[in-house]
């Protein structure tokens, strides 16, 4: 494919899992005559028509209620929640429903919904716009939980999220929407790599960062710059969020000794206190110096104003890596 933004990049995505598989349907707010907020599903009402893609009232209970109904009846609902901090209304239905149903009936039924979630800041919007709330859904048993990065991964992980049986939570970093990359045209690419699989962006030797979503950008301007003063950093994207790779982050910090996890979320009980634990855990006799996390604070969103002070940055993952580097 020519080289995309990361939202053409979801549209491309959402059209060839149309395009393949008649069940498949696009809904929410907005997405139809206006093609979503941020315009991800620009066009598609008007080529599949709008009882494929369905716009929605303004109730995120309904649209994910609804399409738990439509997945028990053999179709493939794809979700869109406009903004991060809008999917509260639906937390029941996905928590108690969508991701204990399969269990609830002894594997006889799945429900195969992706739910399309912008996450993140750095687009100077207002409250509960900007939150990262992975980590509720992480620790929610019976949900797949992933994060693309760059616009070749939100392409494929899409894909194969609307064709897996499991439930999906499909976080994308709204501040990397207008990102640029190439996009693999075919799944025998060597890049397109298993929904649950972790992926290595930076191969390096001296220390291990842990991220995704839209860190990882953030991450590999911090090891360019920490290359210029002789360190080597190796930087892993997550992806998966849960179930984690754990195979693939054992692997780095084993070979590097030392690890920092980074996210936007607050650190206090994010996804990088279950990172850390797992690599302490694994890699005990491989660190030389304590796991480090850098993240938000631990307050609630701040205004557009000063998020810039809130969001981690390259300094501050430096910061760490510094720290890790003392000891």
């Amino acid at each position: 494919m020519p080289e995309l933004t990361l939202s053409k990049a979801i549209n491309t995505g959402l059209r060839r899992a149309l395009e393949d598989d008649p069940k498949v349907i696009v809904m929410g707010q907005d997405v139809g005559g206006l093609g979503g907020v941020f315009r991800v599903t620009d066009g598609l009402q008007k080529d599949f028509g709008s009882d494929r893609v369905i716009d929605t009232p303004l109730a995120e209970a309904s649209i994910v209620g609804t399409a738990i109904g439509l997945a028990l009846r053999g179709y493939r609902p794809i979700c869109e929640i406009q903004f991060d901090g809008f999917v509260y209304p639906a937390f029941s239905q996905i928590v108690s429903q969508l991701a204990k149903l399969r269990a609830r009936t002894n594997g006889l039924l799945s429900v195969p919904v992706v739910i399309r979630i912008p996450v993140g800041g750095g687009i100077g919007a207002v409250e509960h716009h900007s939150e990262s709330n992975e980590a509720y859904f992480a620790h929610t048993a019976g949900l797949r939980v992933v994060c693309c990065s760059d616009p070749h991964d939100a392409h494929w992980m899409l894909r194969m999220a609307a064709r897996g049986a499991d439930p999906v939570i499909f976080y994308e970093p709204k501040r990397r929407y207008w990102s640029k990359a190439d996009v693999a045209e075919s799944a025998d690419d060597a890049r397109v790599l298993p929904l649950d699989r972790a992926r290595v962006v930076r191969p390096g030797r001296d220390l291990t960062l842990l991220t995704y979503g839209g860190m990882v950008a953030t991450c590999l301007e911090a090891a360019e710059i920490a290359a210029e003063e002789g360190r080597d950093l190796e930087v892993v994207d997550l992806r998966s969020l849960s179930p984690l790779d754990l195979d693939t982050i054992t692997a780095s910090v084993d070979r590097t000794g030392r690890c920092v996890v980074v996210h936007e979320a607050p650190t206090f009980a994010g996804l990088g206190a279950e990172v850390g634990s797992a690599v302490t855990e694994r890699c005990f006799y491989r660190l030389e110096a304590p796991v480090l996390r850098v993240g938000g604070y631990n307050t609630p969103y701040p205004p557009a104003k000063v998020e810039d002070q809130y969001l981690p940055d390259a300094d501050r993952v430096l910061d760490a890596v510094d720290r890790a580097f003392a000891w």
